[in-house]
């Protein structure tokens, strides 16, 4: 009789446990049959937006073979992230098989947490620092204002740049360290700027009874004006590409089975 009802109680702790594991595990969503680069299960972007990333990650797959895949989801009901993310690429198979060229952004809505997971061959350049870098300079500056597009459209812009060899993480983060300085300097700056011109036409004669009065800027006003915005960053980091890249049109060779080694880097806002 003992003995049954601890036969009894062990299956109950076993099927706890189980009912458990079931509960606390999230599924990967079945690869779509027909390939594309935004995944949008948390509807964490307008039709729009989605349409327009779409556009402009699978016109750069159809160009360069490298597939990058953006990916939300609501929660990740108690999993991490950086193995969901993995695990997920994998399953998809994100990138050319013979390259290893792919790229899964993973968002997790509830979470407040994104994540790039790196195909094996694109590591080399897209190193976890690097993504890292993009991760905290780039993308999540927008999401914490709730933009979360422009995060995306940005920071996959960084992304193209990185694969082109064209992008400068020290240089980033150089600008990071110094924009508190230049914020608090510019204001001064505007005012000696104002001092300067408001003196050199006084001096070219327009005094009292002098008849001369000449009220617009000439071209080294100008000048002057046009050097001080671009050197106090008037541009903006690799520009936008709201409008994509052209047409797009899809990923031609599908997903290729590329394989990812489960690096790369995250954050959350």
């Amino acid at each position: 009789m003992i003995f049954n009802r601890k036969i009894g109680i062990a299956s109950l702790i076993l099927a706890l446990l189980f009912s458990f594991s079931a509960f606390a595990q999230l599924n990967i969503p079945d690869k779509p049959k027909k390939e594309i680069s935004v995944y949008d299960g948390a509807d964490f972007l307008k039709d729009d937006e989605t349409k327009q990333l779409r556009q402009k990650l699978e016109t750069y797959a159809d160009t360069t073979s490298t597939q990058i895949v953006i990916a939300t989801i609501n929660s990740l009901n108690g999993e991490y992230i950086g193995t969901y993310a993995a695990e997920w690429a994998e399953k998809w198979g994100i990138g050319q098989k013979d390259k290893d060229n792919g790229l899964l952004i993973l968002v997790a809505k509830a979470d407040s947490k994104i994540w790039f997971t790196t195909g094996y061959g694109i590591e080399d350049r897209l190193t976890d620092a690097t993504s890292k870098t993009i991760i905290e300079n780039i993308i999540l500056p927008e999401f914490r204002k709730a933009n979360y597009y422009e995060g995306l459209d940005k920071g996959t812009d960084a992304v193209f740049e990185v694969l082109a060899g064209k992008f400068d993480a020290d240089q980033i983060q150089k600008q990071k360290e110094e924009f508190p300085w230049a914020f608090f300097i510019f204001p001064f700056i505007i005012v000696v700027v104002i001092i300067i011109i408001a003196t050199r036409r006084k001096n070219k004669g327009g005094g009292p009874g002098s008849g001369h009065r000449n009220s617009s800027p000439d071209l080294l006003d100008i000048l002057i004006l046009g050097s001080m915005g671009r050197s106090m960053g008037g541009g903006s980091f690799g520009g936008s590409s709201s409008g994509g890249f052209g047409g797009g049109g899809g990923f031609s060779g599908g997903f290729g089975g590329g394989s990812f080694g489960g690096g790369g880097a995250g954050g959350s806002w």
